[in-house]
């Protein structure tokens, strides 16, 4: 790739040439951090050869401390050896959308969102609120969130689907035990890097006045956009950006990964029919259980991973599910 870089034709076709130097960048960052890693662990080795030479019990404690942090961050790289999906570099658009159930599952859709922008928050991503509509009484019906950083689409991939909850009910005055489900799309942000074909004439383009908690914060334009793609009906909307042109923007991306997804979700229903396999991308596809009532228990349903530990689960920790879902594709490979 650096030979084909440095080749005199190489700037003839731009756009291919910049697809071939983003490329570049990212395998150039990969390999330095894992030179990084290894300057470190050359270096620790020298410091503990110091240690017991000069027995520096405080250097030696100095080296415990930084030998436990390279191990956490060999296990994070370890875990990105799991990626091995096209798009798993790139930035993800989540949805969450609360199913039959009225106030139950918009409060549950609620907790999944809080869960989702916690661990976005926990690994540094930048996570952004594009659209949301409110439940009637509490919660959320559906919202819609892009999460960027390194491998958010890789890490995020595997909370597509359904997504159960069984608890006391907060919201039923004899406190009897409810079922909620909601469903979480994750999508790839293609960008511009892939090629998607819509025509304007398949496209209808309402504006309308974005919500808000009332005051100053709720605009007094219509800056709100919600596009609706004609022939297969998939609705993309943008309301929380400052206007109506970077609402417009915003939605014209989520529609474009939501019409890419769809595109590989057929391919995918095409592969699994020559195989013989059935597969559900809908509301059937049930991946997890949240169980705060009996007992309190996260179980994902495809791998089998479980823990009792439900707070740490909907408070964002959720690293040891996804890492048992990439592993459990690797195999199936």
């Amino acid at each position: 790739m650096a030979r084909r870089s440095a080749a005199p034709d190489f700037w003839e076709d731009a756009e291919q040439a910049q697809k071939v130097m983003q490329q570049l960048a990212r395998l150039k960052e990969s390999v330095e951090v894992w030179r990084g890693l290894s300057r470190r662990v050359n270096e620790l080795l020298g410091l503990l050869e110091l240690a017991q030479d000069e027995g520096d019990q405080t250097l030696g404690e100095e080296i415990a401390a930084e030998a436990e942090g390279l191990s956490k961050d060999l296990e994070k790289l370890e875990f990105r050896l799991l990626f091995s999906g096209p798009h798993d570099v790139k930035d993800a658009i989540l949805a969450i959308h609360a199913g039959a159930g009225g106030t139950e599952s918009q409060d549950w859709a609620d907790m999944l969102l809080r869960m989702y922008l916690r661990w976005a928050e926990q690994h540094g991503y930048e996570a952004e609120l594009l659209d949301s509509m409110c439940g009637e009484e509490a919660g959320i019906k559906s919202a819609t969130i892009s999460v960027a950083g390194p491998h958010a689409y890789g890490y995020l991939k595997g909370e597509r689907g359904v997504h159960r909850l069984v608890r006391l009910s907060p919201f039923d005055a004899a406190h009897r035990r409810h079922t909620s489900f909601a469903l979480v799309e994750v999508m790839p942000d293609i960008g511009e890097a892939i090629k998607i074909e819509i025509k304007p004439r398949d496209l209808r383009i309402d504006v309308f006045l974005a919500g808000g908690a009332g005051g100053q914060s709720v605009q007094k334009n219509a800056t709100a956009v919600r596009i609706t793609h004609i022939p297969t009906g998939i609705v993309a909307a943008c309301q929380n950006e400052r206007s109506q042109l970077q609402n417009r923007q915003m939605a014209m991306k989520v529609l474009r990964a939501r019409l890419f997804a769809l595109a590989e979700a057929r391919r995918e229903e095409e592969r699994a029919k020559l195989k013989g396999k059935h597969v559900s991308a809908g509301w059937g596809n049930q991946i997890r259980s949240y169980v705060l009532h009996p007992y309190r228990m996260v179980k994902d349903l495809r791998t089998g991973y479980e823990t009792g530990n439900a707070d740490a689960v909907l408070d964002g920790h959720l690293d040891h599910f996804m890492r048992a879902y990439l592993e459990s594709t690797v195999s199936q490979a």
